[in-house]
């Protein structure tokens, strides 16, 4: 876990101390601090952090936009530190690219929790007897250990969130799946009616793997029921 890099974005300096010392506290011995968007891209690009704690309001830009700038150099999990709550600004993180989202007023402590989970889920389930596999469904292929996703003979950036999605559903195809069951499964808490979390990622892995994202072929809605994925084509 000490061997984490994590990168905190936020403007008020006092808060970002704070989260930093209780971070440390917890064993993450590697947290940058950046109060700005400019300088949250170039620590981006020169550490390479393994997950991003992101406010919405900066000075010089929005989180959201910043996201997906980020999205362009990084598959890092980027979660969103925010004093917005409506499920429009939570659904526009997670359409930006983010994997989780904490509320202000929130407790350090908070925070750190969030980030040992990102951590584990990481690893995607390495003591898993399915992991290492590489799942091969005719027009796209999930390599578990190097967390590759091949659509169409080309390589597809795809961030840890909705790779270990992707990766469970292959791991079980053609069985149904609730959305609160996806929650439960790949971000590790009850999902409380929360039903976007879920299907945002199901969109977002639409366009990545589908030929037409509007009407799906492989991950496809059972009515009523949730999702799953089709078994791969023979011949």
């Amino acid at each position: 876990m000490s061997g984490a890099r994590i990168l905190l974005v936020d403007d008020e300096r006092e808060i970002s101390q704070l989260v930093q010392i209780v971070l440390r506290k917890e064993g993450f011995t590697e947290v940058a601090l950046a109060f700005d968007g400019q300088e949250a891209l170039r620590l981006v690009q020169e550490l390479k952090p393994h997950i991003i704690v992101l406010d919405v309001m900066l000075p010089d830009a929005n989180g959201f936009d910043l996201c997906r700038e980020i999205r362009r150099q990084s598959d890092a999990p980027i979660l969103f530190l925010t004093a917005r709550t409506s499920d429009l600004d939570k659904l526009s993180g997670f359409s930006a690219g983010g994997d989780d989202y904490v509320t202000k007023p929130f407790n350090p402590l908070e925070i750190a929790a969030r980030i040992k989970a990102l951590c584990r889920r990481l690893k995607l389930g390495r003591n898993q007897a399915e992991h290492g596999r590489t799942h091969d469904f005719g027009r796209f292929q999930v390599n578990e250990e190097a967390g590759v996703l091949m659509v169409a003979g080309k390589e597809v950036a795809c961030p840890a969130m909705e790779f270990k999605l992707l990766a469970y559903l292959c791991a079980h195809p053609n069985r149904v799946f609730s959305k609160a069951q996806l929650y439960e499964q790949i971000w590790g808490e009850a999902s409380l009616g929360d039903d976007n979390t879920v299907m945002v990622h199901i969109r977002r892995l639409r366009e990545k793997i589908e030929v037409d994202p509007s009407k799906p072929e492989w991950i496809v809605t059972v009515r009523g029921l949730g999702y799953k994925l089709m078994a791969p084509r023979k011949g």
